[in-house]
Parts: C-alpha cells; structure tokens; sequence
C-alpha cells in the first residue's frame, strides 16, 4: 500500500475517532465541568507525549525563539478553539453549531493556505469538497432538527462560524513550524502550552465534580480522550496533513458528523434518517475523488526530470 494511501486512510481513522467522541464525551459531560474535562484531557496527555517525545528523538526541548510562536499557536487551537466548541453547543442549536463549524472548515483552509503553505487548488479538489460539502449538510440536517437563524441563536452561531475559521488557521500555523521541527515536537509542546493556558479558567470547576460519583465508564471516557483522541489522534492528524496539505486533509473533518450520528446509533439507539444515510454516501463519494486525483510533481521536481 502506498503512503498516499496510508496518509488519507490515517485522516479517515481520525475522522472517526473524533466523531466517536461525541457520544464518549457526551456520558462524561453528565458528572464533569466541560472545562475540566478538556483540561483532564489534554493535561493526561501531556506527560505520554513528552514521553513518546523522548524515546523516539532523544530530547524533548525546544529553542528559545519558538516559545512565543507555540504559546500562540496552543492558545489560539487548543484554548480557544476548545472554548469555542464547548459554548458554541450551549448558546446555539447542535444542528448549527455542526453546520457552521465543520462545513465552512475546509474552504477557509483553502483561502488561508497560500499565508504559510505553496498547495494548488484544483478543479478536481472542488468538485469533490463541494460534493462532500453537500453531503455533511445533508447529514447534519437530515436529523430532524434544522438550521435555526434567531436571535436567541445568534451568539452560538458566531461562535460556531468562527471556529471553521480559527481551526484552519492553527493547522496551517502548526504546518509551517513542522518544517523546522517534528509533527511530535510542536504538537507536544503546542497541547502543553494550550493547557496551561486552559487550567486558570478551571477554578471553581473541580470542586462542582462529584469525584466519588464517577464510575468505571468515566474513567474510561477519559481514558478515550487521552489516549485516543489526544496522543494518537492528534499525532496521526497532524502527520497525516503535513503529507497531505492543509486543504485536503481539512476536507476529511466532514467524516467526523457522520460518524457522530453512527455513534448516536450505536451508544443511545439515536435514529438514523435515510436522508442521512444518503448525506454520509454523498460525502463519502467527495473524499473519494479527491483521494484519487494524481500529485502534481513541483517545479524542482519537474526540473530534474531528463528532457526528451
């Protein structure tokens, strides 16, 4: 199997697991603080990526000059970007808060890449976004709830909206410092910084969780979101997107409502319309064609090449 291949596969197994989590993290929201959750989760993680860090490049430090770069960046995509998740669901419908975030996702990907990265637009990465685009709409309001535009809705909306366009922007930032150092090194350190940054906004939080309430399955949803969801997914994300470009791989985050609705099916018997089942087939069709388009060779590719 080709590493195109395993690159746009690791996308779709991210996609998934990401997706997933909203019926793990839904059980844990029922006992715990949203913030102290994300701080559990991206705090627990820290020490196994620092680890992981160790073992396989032999140090774990960073320069000097990058620390004000990485705070940035894990204060605007860990921080952030977390908050605005968490509140963007409270202050809005979930039908909305899906919509604005993921569908806009990958077009202000596509606008923002030529700051930091060289990646091509081609005909055939918009049809196929465009036909995914198509799909995750249809998934996303094929539930029964629609698109609500009110003004009760209106802070949520702007939250959820401006998540599509703060989420390109930390993976393009993260992308072009993973030319200097290791898709581990910045994504460890950038997780570090965001929570640090996260932990002041918990006090008050701890304190409102009934620790001795928590059972087997809490635990275990917080095992999921750091093991799973943190270390692995956010290791094979990043790696997989710094192969692949920023706007492809963005594309694949329309994976991640239709395995939500598969996990709603499968953890709390949540129906599944059928025109939610054509959406999923509609957006699987998108990516599909986008995985198919050939790579371009680039300009000091092509000037090695023998001439005739």
């Amino acid at each position: 199997m080709s590493n195109k291949w395993l690159n746009y596969g690791g996308l779709v197994l991210v996609a998934v697991i990401w997706g997933a989590n909203f019926g793990v993290s839904r059980l844990a929201m029922e006992s715990f603080d949203p913030i102290v959750f994300a701080v559990l989760r991206f705090g627990l993680a820290v020490p196994f990526l620092f680890l992981i860090l160790k073992l396989t490049e032999g140090s774990v430090g960073i320069p000097w000059r990058l620390v004000p770069k990485l705070a940035l960046v894990g204060l605007l995509g860990i921080t952030l970007l977390e908050i605005l998740v968490m509140y963007s669901i409270k202050y809005t419908t979930l039908a909305n808060a899906s919509l604005l975030n993921v569908a806009p996702w990958p077009i202000f990907a596509a606008i923002l890449s030529p700051l930091f990265m060289k990646e091509t637009i081609t005909p055939r990465l918009i049809v196929g976004g465009g036909i995914s685009m198509v799909g995750v709409c249809l998934v996303i309001l094929g539930g029964g709830e629609g698109f609500v535009l009110s003004s009760e809705n209106m802070i949520g909306n702007v939250m959820a909206f401006s998540i599509s366009i703060i989420g390109p922007l930390f993976n393009l930032s993260s992308m072009s410092l993973m030319k200097q150092h290791s898709v581990l090194r910045i994504s460890t350190w950038t997780i570090l910084f965001g929570t640090l940054f996260m932990l002041p906004l918990t006090i008050g939080g701890w304190a409102r969780t009934d620790w001795s309430a928590l059972g087997a399955a809490h635990y275990l949803s917080i095992a999921y979101n750091v093991l799973i969801c943190t270390v692995v997914a956010f290791l094979v994300w990043n790696a997989c997107m710094y192969k692949v470009g920023a706007t492809r791989s963005n594309f694949f985050r329309y994976a991640v409502p239709a395995a939500a609705v598969a996990a709603g099916y499968i953890m709390f018997d949540e129906r599944i319309a059928l025109l939610q089942m054509g959406g999923a087939a509609c957006m699987a069709a998108g990516l599909v064609w986008i995985t198919f388009e050939r790579r371009r060779p680039s300009p000091a590719e092509l000037a090695l090449q023998p001439k005739a």
